[in-house]
């Protein structure tokens, strides 16, 4: 007997990949994946320590801890300015299950949701799985990889039932305006969507400000007065912003009322984030945040240090203005297939890159570097690149 067709369906996720070639390899470079390189912060690991002390590894609430989920409320509050209920709030084991507690919860089979092409390979991945079909909308190197919203008009059909934003953006680094973010809150409105934000890299931009969709939801800020209902849904992490991936740790916030409805569908998963995981978290929200102002400076530094070498390789690459990764262009060197060219990079010269076909069809000819490695490595994985002869 064969697995079920929609399991089938679930493609290789190429970021995957390369890295695990990569690491396979000898003394290569592994710019392919998005995994901090600072030690975590000591009296973050020491929380989780006290809790395994105190034998606090028994269930905890489906939603979490109530200090985690008073402590996320706080942190949306002040990066925000979106006041949340800590009933709003529910842990999840990292951002990835945040995504799946959403479109679980609010496709059925054949709704349609819209994902952002480039953008990150879970979206549809994680769509196939709960049998909703994934619809890519363009964003294209003229527009700056912005999404415009008479593309997101045309897309919608009855069937269409969610909105996927990302921004700060994984693969491309770049960051919505408030314009631009409200445009994409009344289109939602307007089209009757829900709207799920991936707000994973929301502590790490450069020269502008992160803008939460939530500003301009029904009950936000900036929201108007006709808002109607709540339609966001907001997925945090712990994992880029205080370098737990491991820990596993992140949070959706959801408009009111739905917590009766996600303990059961988390019932029904995986009950409960581990509960010292869940302390190592209330600890890194609410204490020092030297591990996200160190980390900051090292992105931009290393995203200034790449973008030298690209350009003296005269290489074309999108200026990253969030997140901790470079967009660039190797359509020279690429040769229509930049899946099969990263692969022969990383035999060839050593340098593991992600293939812009990772994320999307509008990938092609690109690849995501990732900006959170040592800078020296980074500079001479990149001096790796073929150069770009001037046109």
């Amino acid at each position: 007997m064969l697995p079920a067709a929609h399991a089938r369906r679930v493609p290789v996720n190429q970021i995957r990949e390369i890295t695990q070639a990569a690491w396979a390899t000898p003394h290569s470079i592994v710019l392919s994946i998005g995994e901090p390189g600072f030690p975590v912060a000591r009296h973050v690991l020491e929380a989780s320590m006290a809790a395994l002390d105190r034998d606090e590894t028994n269930y905890t609430p489906n939603a979490g801890i109530a200090p985690l989920r008073e402590a996320f409320a706080a942190r949306f509050l002040e990066h925000n300015g979106v006041a949340v209920d800590p009933s709003q709030v529910y842990v999840t084991a990292g951002a990835q299950q945040g995504l799946h507690l959403a479109m679980s919860t609010l496709l059925g089979p054949g709704d349609e949701v819209l994902i952002p092409n480039p953008g990150y390979p879970t979206y549809p991945m994680t769509a196939g799985l709960v049998h909703a079909v994934a619809v890519p909308y363009p964003l294209l190197p003229d527009n700056g990889f912005q999404p415009r919203i008479e593309d997101l008009e045309a897309l919608v059909t009855p069937r269409t039932r969610m909105l996927v934003l990302n921004s700060p953006s994984n693969p491309l680094g770049a960051v919505f305006d408030a314009d631009l973010t409200r445009a994409l809150v009344d289109l939602a409105r307007r089209q009757d969507l829900w709207i799920l934000s991936d707000e994973c890299y929301e502590a790490f931009t450069f020269d502008v400000g992160h803008v939460s969709p939530a500003r301009f939801d029904a009950g936000g800020p900036g929201a108007p007065a006709e808002a109607g209902s709540p339609r966001v849904f907001t997925s945090l992490t712990l994992s880029k912003t205080y370098g737990l991936t491991g820990l596993r740790i992140g949070a959706l916030v959801t408009p009111p009322g739905m917590e009766p409805l996600l303990n059961n569908i988390m019932e029904a998963t995986v009950s409960c984030v581990s509960a010292p995981s869940q302390y190592g978290a209330l600890a890194a929200l609410s204490g020092p945040q030297d591990y996200v102002t160190d980390a900051l400076a090292h992105y931009r530094k290393n995203r200034d240090a790449a973008t030298a070498v690209l350009r003296k390789l005269n290489i074309p690459y999108l200026p990253a203005q969030g997140a901790f990764y470079l967009w660039a262009d190797v359509s020279h060197a690429s040769g229509g297939d930049v899946r099969a060219w990263v692969a022969s990079l990383l035999e060839t010269r050593g340098v593991a890159l992600a293939p812009g076909t990772a994320f999307g069809s509008g990938g092609e000819g690109w690849v995501r570097i990732a900006l959170c490695t040592d800078t020296d490595a980074l500079v001479e994985g990149l001096s790796r690149l073929p150069h770009r002869k001037s046109s």
